[in-house]
């Protein structure tokens, strides 16, 4: 697995902005336009090696459905490591390798155009185009703005649910990545402050923070489908205590959606 391609060009605050880094999966549609370019929506996924099977899931979950372009770029803590991009100790209240590290994502798309940060315990049922559809460039950032307090103590394979205002709501979010106000958001900055800061959005006013429907991040056994109301149903299921890759979690809500698509992804990399 190889590192990530540095643009000599871009210098953002005395270190490098990044092109991309690896693994990047694309989809090959036909291409969005803007400013008369052809653009390519970038996708950056939580990686963590206890859910990696999860990480494929949701990629694949992604990619098959998209009519526009995208990239799928894992955010794996060790490579940016390895690169100089991250340094900062794991804490005990982190459930995940990319706990602090997804607020990268503006640095490496080189705060440029929006792009997206997704947990890797996520399914999407829907065409990731009507997503983009609801961008706003008047944002910093958009996202599902939940009201949302764990039942749990735990989450996944044991791990202390921690709780905290704006909880969840930045499990996914779309960054308009060139922002002035985002361009904070440098390796030196994520490394350094903490969880309250990054998780509640600090850098930001609360009219820079657009909101987007909550089946876009549906959070499992706290969101719930209204049969007589279509508009309920979820786009985007989020697994966020737990989902059917953790033996504990094997029956959740939804559970038989995301088993569905693991078998498809598996059929398709002939892991059967």
């Amino acid at each position: 697995m190889g590192f990530p391609v540095v643009n000599e060009n871009l210098k953002e605050n005395g270190h490098e902005a990044v092109d991309s880094i690896p693994e990047v999966v694309t989809n090959g549609s036909a291409a969005m336009v803007s400013n008369g370019k052809e653009k390519t929506f970038k996708i950056f996924v939580g990686y963590d090696p206890r859910e990696d099977l999860a990480y494929e899931v949701c990629c694949h979950s992604i990619l098959k459905r998209a009519t526009i372009p995208v990239e799928v770029i894992p955010i794996k803590q060790s490579e940016l490591r390895s690169i100089g991009l991250y340094w900062r100790e794991r804490g005990q209240t982190e459930s995940t390798e990319f706990s602090f590290s997804r607020f990268l994502t503006p640095f490496l798309a080189n705060f440029e155009g929006w792009a997206m940060f997704v947990d890797c315990d996520f399914l999407y049922t829907t065409d990731i185009k009507e997503l983009t559809e609801l961008i706003n460039d008047n944002y910093a950032i958009m996202c599902v703005q939940h009201d949302y307090t764990p039942k749990e103590s735990t989450k996944m394979d044991g791990v202390v649910q921690t709780v905290y205002p704006r909880k969840n709501w930045s499990s996914m979010v779309l960054y308009n990545c060139g922002h002035p106000k985002n361009r904070i958001l440098t390796p030196e900055l994520v490394n350094s402050q903490t969880g309250a800061f990054l998780h509640r959005f600090m850098w930001l006013d609360d009219q820079d923070i657009g909101s987007i429907p909550f089946v876009w991040n549906f959070l499992v056994g706290h969101n719930h489908v209204d049969e007589n109301d279509p508009s309920t149903a979820p786009k985007a299921i989020h697994y966020t205590t737990g989902g059917p890759w953790f033996e504990a979690w094997k029956n959740c809500d939804f559970a038989d959606l995301w088993i569905k698509e693991m078998e498809e992804y598996k059929k398709a990399m002939n892991l059967v």
